[in-house]
């Protein structure tokens, strides 16, 4: 069973990069959990604000691989501890969210990080 993937600024507009992740992750049967502002659906998938995310942090942890990030570096610190605590493989910060300082947090505690485009790395193969 592949590994899931989360969707930090998942959004129900169909015009965000976020969305589209939603929608090709989907595609290609990588389980996704989403994370917005706003509950709702992207397709099949459930979007579910911070707080119920938070609530849930042990659960979500048990089958997660790879965190993507389509919040601006000011919009990530509130997530530092959380991201952490869920210790994922990898953390991918998109373009525009690159933040070398929550990098070095990351990288110190064993995650892999990579400043890449999610969408590019599915549509490529290298994700």
């Amino acid at each position: 069973m592949l590994k899931a993937t989360m969707v930090i600024g998942a959004s129900l507009k169909p015009q965000r990069y976020s969305h589209s992740a939603i929608i090709r992750l989907d595609a290609l049967n990588i389980p996704v959990i989403a994370i917005g502002l706003r509950e709702g659906k992207v397709g099949t998938t459930q979007i579910m604000t911070f707080d119920t995310a938070v609530a849930q942090c042990d659960t979500l942890k048990e089958n997660l691989d790879t965190i993507t990030l389509y919040l601006n570096p000011q919009r990530q610190e509130e997530y530092y501890d959380f991201i952490i605590d869920l210790n994922p493989r990898r953390v991918i910060f998109n373009p525009g969210t690159e933040n070398p300082a929550f990098a070095m947090k990351l990288q110190s505690k064993g995650i892999l990080t990579e400043s890449a485009c999610t969408l590019v790395m599915l549509a490529t193969g290298q994700y």
